[in-house]
């Protein structure tokens, strides 16, 4: 099956509220709506009331609201005049450069005007007329206008009411669309954290924290703009655009088609965005996930930086990256300068041109028919059109980013996750085994070869040898951290693989050689905030493992905030509250990694201690370099080079003489070593 495009996917998170981007669709609708009647109110406010005196006058007997008194006669306007009114005489008002003159004769609009003596002269291509005229004064005008008053203030209060109700829909269509966008990424991170807790742990091997950490963060932040402003633009100005080209075809058809030549342009520009911003944003969203990942190990490092002078060699890989971001800026930055602003203007001043050009010679000629209120409602249009063509153009460089992003964060979504099972499995005894188990970390270099052992319930069993012999690997098996590719493993003689992760870890405990600690207090670093232990369990635990030693000489003891990875603890009060935190959840199988390794003398027996008490009815495993540790244990494992060489218990391992017993003596002879 095709992988949908990043564009389908970014689309089917947006359906996900399909209901609410629907309402503020339709509020968007009504709002544009509602504000593009403006020019048509002002078309009709001009045409009819303004400039609309300039028509014949008919002599009446009666008067009502529309009649003029006029050299003691009452006059109404032709387009006023009721079905069936007598008519005493005709007369006309037509305005010659910005004074009106009032006759008594019936004349013709259509041509060129001007004033001779006392009369006006009307020329056409095919007659010149003439007629008597008298200038009307100020006053004398402005009885004229009286009857349009009451429709001018109707106008412009009708002309208000739709802006406020506009707004209205407007603000509606807004917080809809936003806090949907909020919504819908709000969505989008869960889904991204969640699907990062479903990896296998060799994805975290190979990605440095720092680019994971920008994808859930930058890159959805970038995605966030695309939902609440990039397409926010783009819908608006859409409805805006295709408003105004309808209100377009309304006043003139022929007019209209010329300005649907900025379509093809626009639609042309953004291909052309989308190839060359769309490879510098990869660039550029790439190098901020390697700036992420340098900040992160650099500030985790600083103490190895910092104590081996490596401050200049840092900051010189940083600004490598740095530089790289900054030019791939630049050039993205170049190319929307070129481009946006200039492109607009360009487009807006040539369709000016071409206005001017239509109007001027034709349309406004001698026979031309458009009106002055036809003339204003089509500049008010074109002036409206390229402010969401402007819009639009300047969100290219925040969606191209945003796709960019997208693409990131849909392929970390892609990698194959591990299937969550948390339903509940009855606590198993311990009783492992491993059948001819090899694995590789990479294919065909096995680190693990034909492994067999067997470890009973409640037993204690210990993996030795030098670095590198497979002894951390067994246990990443058996946490099914990786997956065999030979042999069989079980616990109660059942495959582990029969479970899932989850259900086999729920019964499982470890201790690592170097223990996290999470941001919180100490109790919660103990129950990991799971509600199964409780507050005096998680005590319980941290005493029997020696903690309360040195929790109880903190200020607020078990209720102690701890700093990022415990920084305020030493090593061995770290390693007890981990040691803690795997006994409270009261494991069927105890795992300790090399535990006890940066531990003092003291804190090690401590942990022997609680060990003794504990591992009644527990299968505890021990990965161990201090041997003398481990002579308790019912078994030891003996590892070389990925293969099993020996295995007994410390006695017997002493007396057979064989790796164990040279790894002993070096041990031993290392203590006995006279201090310099």
């Amino acid at each position: 099956m095709k992988n949908p495009s990043t564009e389908r996917k970014l689309l089917n998170y947006a359906l996900t509220y399909k209901n609410n981007i629907l309402i503020g669709l339709i509020c968007l609708i009504i709002a544009v709506a509602l504000e593009l009647t403006g020019p048509f109110i002002a078309k009709r406010l001009i045409d009819e009331h303004i400039v609309g005196i300039e028509d014949q006058w008919h002599e009446v007997e009666v008067q009502d609201s529309y009649t003029v008194s006029y050299n003691d006669n009452l006059y109404k306007r032709e387009d006023r005049m009721n079905s069936g009114e007598d008519i005493l005489g005709t007369a006309a008002i037509i305005q010659v450069g910005r004074s009106y003159y009032f006759t008594e004769e019936e004349i013709q609009f259509t041509g060129t005007r001007s004033i001779e003596g006392g009369n006006v002269v009307i020329e056409t291509s095919d007659e010149t007329t003439t007629a008597e005229v008298r200038k009307l004064s100020l006053n004398e005008l402005y009885r004229f206008f009286q009857p349009e008053q009451t429709s001018i203030y109707w106008l412009l209060a009708i002309y208000v009411a739709i802006l406020l109700v506009a707004a209205g829909f407007q603000f509606v269509y807004t917080y809809v669309l936003q806090k949907t966008s909020n919504r819908i990424i709000r969505k989008m991170r869960d889904d991204l954290f969640h699907h990062i807790q479903r990896l296998p742990i060799n994805y975290f091997v190979d990605q440095p924290a720092g680019k994971i950490v920008a994808r859930i963060t930058n890159d959805t932040e970038a995605i966030r703009e695309l939902y609440v402003k990039v397409l926010a633009t783009f819908v608006t100005s859409f409805f805006y655009m295709a408003g105004i080209y309808i209100a377009l075809f309304l006043l003139d058809v022929q007019l209209a088609l010329y300005c649907l030549l900025v379509v093809p342009i626009i639609f042309l520009w953004m291909r052309v965005y989308k190839h060359y911003g769309g490879k510098y944003n990869t660039v550029v969203r790439s190098t901020v996930s390697d700036m992420n990942g340098s900040i992160n190990e650099s500030i985790q490092g600083m103490p190895i930086i910092q104590a081996f002078q490596q401050e200049k060699h840092t900051s010189q890989d940083f600004e490598k990256l740095n530089s790289t971001h900054f030019t791939y800026q630049r050039k993205l930055v170049r190319l929307s300068a070129l481009t946006s602003f200039n492109l607009v203007n360009v487009i807006r001043n040539l369709a000016f041109v071409l206005f001017i050009w239509y109007f001027g010679s034709g349309a406004l000629g001698a026979e031309g028919l458009v009106t002055v209120g036809v003339l204003y409602a089509f500049v008010d249009y074109l002036n409206r059109l390229f402010q969401p063509v402007t819009d639009l153009v300047n969100q290219l460089p925040l969606l191209e980013q945003a796709r960019v992003a997208a693409g990131r964060v849909f392929e970390l979504m892609s990698e194959n996750g591990e299937e969550v099972k948390t339903e509940a499995l009855s606590r198993y005894n311990g009783h492992i085994k491993f059948e001819g188990v090899s694995f590789a970390y990479k294919k065909g270099e096995y680190v693990l070869k034909n492994i067999n052992f067997e470890v009973q319930p409640g037993e204690t069993a210990a993996f030795v040898g030098h670095t590198g012999s497979g002894k951390s690997s067994i246990m990443n098996l058996l946490f099914r951290f990786y997956d065999h590719e030979k042999g069989m493993i079980k616990i109660d003689d059942r495959p582990i693989s029969d479970w899932s992760r989850q259900q086999l870890r729920s019964h499982m405990g470890i201790v690592l050689q170097d223990p996290f600690i999470f941001s919180g207090s100490i109790l919660s670093n103990v129950t990991m905030n799971d509600e199964m232990i409780s507050r005096e369990m998680a005590i319980k635990s941290l005493q029997a493992v020696g903690a309360d030693r040195f929790i109880e000489k903190l200020p607020d003891q078990y209720d102690t905030v701890l700093k990022e990875n415990g920084a305020s603890l030493s090593m061995g009060e770290r390693q007890l509250i981990s040691f803690a935190r795997a006994l409270a959840f009261d494991p069927a199988i105890l795992i300790l990694d090399e535990a006890t390794a940066n531990i003092d003398t003291e804190t090690e027996q401590l942990i022997q201690n609680a060990l003794d008490v504990l591992k009644e009815g527990r299968t505890t495993l021990i990965i161990a370099h201090r041997l003398s540790t481990i002579q308790q244990a019912d078994q030891i494992f003996v590892l070389d080079h990925g293969t099993m060489i020996e295995q007994g218990t410390h006695t017997s391992l002493i007396e057979s003489g064989g790796k164990y017993h040279q790894m002993y003596k070096m041990q031993q002879g290392a203590k006995k070593q006279p201090a310099i």
